[in-house]
């Protein structure tokens, strides 16, 4: 049998160490995501890590360093299809990021201890497990912090419920409301209704800018008592 032939006693503990540095070190990664409940947990971050610790050291097998440069580089963007399946996008909300980001440094953390670099693999799961949990109390102060809109960055939008028959003459005065106002217009959209067949929805998507709210207020009073306008608002997101 060529396996008889070709077993190494050492090569087969060195590949042992770096498959239990991996499901370790994985599994620390892993248990403060399955204790927060999140989507991707403590088997899946463990599987994660052996599996990239297992492609890595057997490209070294085989191939040496440069090998195992090249199956690197095919983790990490096998690993960017499987974050992507954990990031779920709900209205203006995406969630996810953070799991799919946990994802990726587990797979980092197995292809340090498939490479032989168990140490290296060590530093960083401290640091992974230390920007899940430590960072936390950070991330909730800066949350409590009063949003600001004239500092953010952020894309503001205005909203106009409508008659479908005054839908131009109301775009066409939107437009000129808000450059009047300083806050020039990226893109315009008017969307019907299934429900409301006379009615119609106007989106004035801003130009990316620092914004008063005041101003937007005065604005979205004055459409709002044009005739045809149901009902005028004006609303932020994140660019991210």
């Amino acid at each position: 049998m060529r396996f008889l032939a070709t077993f190494q006693t050492l090569d087969f503990l060195d590949t042992l160490i770096s498959l239990c540095a991996a499901f370790v070190l994985g599994m620390l990664i892993g248990a403060e995501r399955q204790y927060r409940t999140r989507a991707a947990g403590l088997r899946t971050n463990v599987l994660v890590a052996v599996g990239a610790a297992a492609f890595v050291d057997l490209a070294m097998h085989l191939k040496g360093v440069d090998g195992a440069v090249h199956v690197m580089a095919y983790v990490v963007s096998g690993i960017g299809f499987l974050g992507a399946g954990v990031i779920m996008k709900e209205g203006m909300n995406v969630r996810g990021l953070n799991t799919a980001a946990t994802l990726w440094s587990s797979a980092a953390v197995g292809c340090c201890a498939g490479a032989d670099m168990v140490a290296q693999a060590v530093a960083l799961t401290v640091f992974v497990i230390a920007g899940n949990t430590l960072l936390r109390p950070l991330v909730n102060a800066i949350n409590r912090i009063p949003f600001d809109e004239r500092s953010s960055e952020a894309t503001y939008s205005v909203r106009l419920t409508a008659a479908s028959a005054a839908a131009d003459s109301l775009r066409d005065h939107l437009e000129q409301r808000l450059e009047a106002a300083d806050y020039p217009v990226a893109e315009i959209e008017v969307e019907t209704s299934d429900l409301a067949p006379d009615k119609v929805e106007i989106v004035a998507t801003l130009v990316s800018t620092s914004v008063e709210p005041k101003e937007l207020d005065v604005v979205v009073a004055d459409m709002g008592r044009r005739p045809g306008v149901d009902h005028a608002t004006w609303e932020t997101s994140t660019k991210d």
